[in-house]
């Protein structure tokens, strides 16, 4: 009789076990739509350390104490860096450019990055370096810019103003609202 029973309590728990496994039955979509509802990232990751190459050559390292991937958004994925970031790129001659911020958010669908907080872009070859608030990047088109006020120090000046854009190596600068003496080559 106590046999008996001892079976029909493993038959009764080997159901339950079966039943618990096929009622977990949540797709990959309804995981990804519940995140979205919620406003979670689908993944996350801390020191993140992150080498773009092209042909075997380096061209961007990205550092970050911490990244949100939101890319299960339908409408505007995109990837949240809340404590800051840092980017080096290097172009064709190994020259590096630096930008660096406490905060960055990168729309994928049009690789347009919104960066503030203590933004700075370094071009240690030119000795040029921007500092601002907040800067937008357009890494299609290798371009940046801002309506905010901005310092920009080159090798002969140091240049105030509100509202600037430039390729990503400060080498082609259109600078708004200018204040102070700036230094004009005016040899061909």
């Amino acid at each position: 009789m106590a046999k008996k029973i001892s079976y029909r309590l493993l038959n009764i728990a080997t159901i339950v076990i079966v039943a618990m496994f096929f009622s977990c039955g949540n797709d990959i979509k309804e995981v990804q739509d519940f995140l979205a509802e919620k406003n979670l990232p689908i993944g996350a990751a801390t020191n993140v350390y992150l080498v773009h190459t092209d042909s075997g050559r380096v061209k961007t390292i990205l550092t970050a104490p911490v990244m949100h991937d939101f890319s299960n958004r339908e409408d505007h994925p995109y990837t949240l860096f809340p404590d800051g970031v840092r980017i080096v790129s290097f172009n064709s001659k190994g020259d590096s450019v630096i930008l660096t911020a406490g905060y960055s958010i990168t729309f994928t669908n049009t690789n347009v990055s919104e960066v503030k907080d203590s933004v700075s872009v370094v071009n240690p070859a030119e000795k040029m370096k921007l500092f601002t608030s907040q800067l937008f990047w357009d890494s299609n088109e290798h371009y940046i810019y801002t309506e905010k006020k901005f310092t920009l120090i080159t090798q002969a000046d140091t240049i105030r103003g509100q509202g600037f854009e430039s390729n990503e190596d400060l080498s082609k600068v259109n600078m708004k609202s200018v204040k102070g003496s700036v230094y004009v080559n005016e040899s061909p």
